[in-house]
């Protein structure tokens, strides 16, 4: 039988050189090498450099005051991560591969200080074959970590960012420049006699009115002659289907089960989220069980329907969920840390049963960062938290059209047929996206992009083979125009928009804006509001909380976008006396003006589909930003103020 090695519970060490030094050195334990400018210490896989780091002593805490900026050298160096793989795994005659679900960025795998290969990008697992470089004992595996890209942040060219790492920890306006490096996801050793699963997928449908599902397996499968495929749907002790074929048959043709007994998924608030166990297991002539697969689905019928009122060009933006139309109430979701390689199960707890305990039904998981880890949709999947994935894509200020060079285009369809295989049997998943704010020039003008840009309609094409039942939208926002603007309210053309993310002045003018608004969907909506006073005063370090302005270093640590002295100045008739009155004023007007923006859409639905809020939570302490929720995974009062309207139908 194949067995999978855990290598998170070994014992890791990091050490630091100057780049290429440590070549001179293959042949000795590289972190006790006098050459090394960080000896050993301590590494958790999966962790992030920083971290090890940190821990250690050697880096500050980057969180408070200016102390991110005595973190930049960590790019300019090697990092090399090492450890003694145990003797008891290795035998003779079996083959061992290393799968590397997550590598931050680039670099080289060593064996025993041979060369066992080269790896490139962070958005793809990685996958060697050891066996050539292992002995049968006293083996050592070394990750060497190459130079980051230099600058991969929020202001830029989209059509030049073709380094395929996550971009918003290079400095967004929500977060400081921490350049991860580091294993960010699983990393297990493989050994395997031949026999295996190479792919595995169910798609999932269901028919409402019988509340029966469907299921189309396929998958890949290597085996000797009289190997057999055996397949299982199981909830809890009940088995609903188990049926066994041969190994070479189900390659070419996979099967079909229909009018199975099932209870259907519904999102947050609409219902349970009953779930089922589709295991794959391969089976020798004898009957032995040689390899096994498990994927957790949910069965529900998802439809995209024109709004009530819409234009007949219009896109379909009404999400109808098991028959029924389901408001789009949610928020986007960013990365909880910068150096998201040491987010814990418990951090993914923590804020998405906040999300669902307010209301929530949907997440967008924006296209500046990266796909999270199963951990995060398992449990989407089980609060009722529907997914939008975005592919890794953004806008960047200066230029957003999407890389168009055949290079850059066949590395992001590389890049989605990935996310589709590791993230397509979720329940939660309900579309994927070609990206964030994706632009091109139309007429003089930005238009978001559609399928007639050479990378969009290749991602479209890697859908629909790879994931046909889900809809692919091309970017968000969508349609004729970018944002909703008072002069085109009534035209028929905001179809799916982005923004306002501020009150310009007074919140008259802002309510007025949400009275004639027409917009069929909302993905990004926001007004800024500050952390509590608690949070600014820990993490200020020894900069002064006063004045609130963008002189002060504190307040423009991030963008000073979301400072509003000058209207606070404008309706009180001088500045702030303390930072508790400041932050009391600025967190009571983010409150009200969302809750103003989210009334409004909501009651337009079904002329409305969705309303979702731009962003969900801080990933680090910033002053003032339009998140919801703190660095801490504290609901700010604005989140407490929607609770009541996202909780209502």
């Amino acid at each position: 039988m194949n067995i999978s090695y855990d290598l998170s519970g070994l014992k890791w060490q990091l050490s630091g050189w100057t780049p290429h030094l440590w070549r001179l050195e293959k042949s000795r334990e590289i972190g006790a090498s006098p050459q090394a400018e960080i000896q050993a210490i301590p590494v958790a896989v999966p962790g992030s450099v920083q971290q090890a780091l940190r821990q250690a002593g050697i880096l500050p805490d980057w969180n408070v005051g200016l102390n991110y900026r005595q973190c930049e050298w960590v790019e300019n160096r090697h990092w090399i991560l090492e450890t003694s793989i145990p003797d008891g795994w290795i035998h003779p005659g079996r083959t061992f591969h290393l799968n590397c679900q997550g590598l931050d960025y680039c670099g080289w795998i060593f064996v025993n200080g041979r060369d066992a290969g080269e790896f490139r990008g962070a958005h793809v697992p990685h996958v060697f074959d050891l066996t050539p470089y292992l002995a049968e004992r006293d083996n050592t595996l070394r990750i060497v970590f190459d130079l980051p890209p230099r600058w991969l942040g929020q202001f830029g060219y989209t059509s030049r960012m073709t380094d395929w790492k996550p971009r918003f920890n290079y400095t967004w306006d929500w977060v400081v420049r921490l350049v991860q490096t580091g294993v960010w996801d699983s990393l297990r050793l493989e050994e395997t006699d031949g026999y295996g699963i190479k792919s595995f997928q169910g798609r999932v449908d269901a028919d409402p009115k019988k509340s029966t599902g469907s299921l189309a397996i396929s998958g890949k499968v290597s085996a000797s002659t009289g190997g057999r495929v055996r397949l299982s749907l199981v909830r809890g002790d009940a088995t609903l289907r188990r049926e066994e074929v041969a190994a070479s048959g189900f390659n070419v043709s996979g099967l079909s089960w229909s009018n199975l007994p099932v209870e259907l998924w519904w999102p947050n608030l609409m219902g349970s989220q009953p779930l089922y166990h589709l295991t794959c297991e391969l089976v020798d002539e004898n009957g032995t069980v040689r390899d096994k697969t498990l994927r957790r689905i949910g069965f529900r019928h998802i439809e995209w329907r024109q709004c009530e009122g819409a234009p007949q060009e219009a896109y379909p933006n009404l999400c109808v969920v098991n028959g029924k139309p389901v408001f789009l109430q949610g928020v986007n979701w960013t990365p909880i840390l910068p150096n998201f390689a040491d987010v814990t199960e418990a951090d993914y707890q923590k804020r998405l049963g906040l999300y669902r305990d307010l209301g929530l039904n949907l997440l967008r998981v924006w296209g500046g960062a990266f796909l999270e880890r199963e951990a995060f949709y398992d449990l989407c999947d089980e609060m009722g938290l529907m997914v939008w994935q975005e592919f890794p894509l953004s806008s960047s200020g200066l230029e957003n059209n999407p890389p168009e060079d055949k290079k850059s285009i066949d590395d992001l369809a590389k890049i989605a047929e990935s996310y589709i295989a590791r993230r397509q049997h979720h329940a939660a998943l309900i579309i994927w996206c070609g990206g964030n704010e994706l632009q091109r020039p139309v007429d003089g003008a930005e238009r978001p992009v559609d399928g007639s840009h050479p990378l969009i309609k290749r991602l479209a094409q890697v859908v629909k083979k790879r994931d046909p039942d889900r809809r692919f939208l091309f970017t968000s926002p969508s349609g004729p125009v970018f944002s909703a603007s008072p002069e085109n309210f009534g035209k028929g053309r905001h179809w799916h928009v982005h923004g306002p993310w501020k009150v310009d002045g007074d919140l008259s003018d802002w309510n007025e804006y949400w009275r004639l608004d027409d917009a069929m969907l909302r993905s990004e909506t926001g007004a800024p509001g500050t952390s509590s006073v608690e949070l600014i005063r820990k993490y200020a370090g020894d900069l002064p909380v006063m004045p609130i302005s963008a002189d002060n270093p504190l307040w423009r640590r991030t963008s000073t976008w979301w400072i509003e002295c000058d209207q606070f100045l404008k309706e009180h008739g001088r500045q702030p006396e303390s930072l508790e009155e400041y932050v009391s004023w600025s967190q009571n007007r983010q409150a009200e003006a969302l809750v103003t923006a989210l009334q409004s859409c909501k009651s337009r639905f079904p002329r409305c589909g969705g309303f979702i809020v731009w962003m969900g939570h801080d990933c680090f302490p910033s002053t003032a930003n339009t998140s919801l929720v703190d660095f801490e995974g504290k609901p700010k009062p604005a989140a407490l103020a929607l609770k009541n309207l996202w909780r209502t139908p």
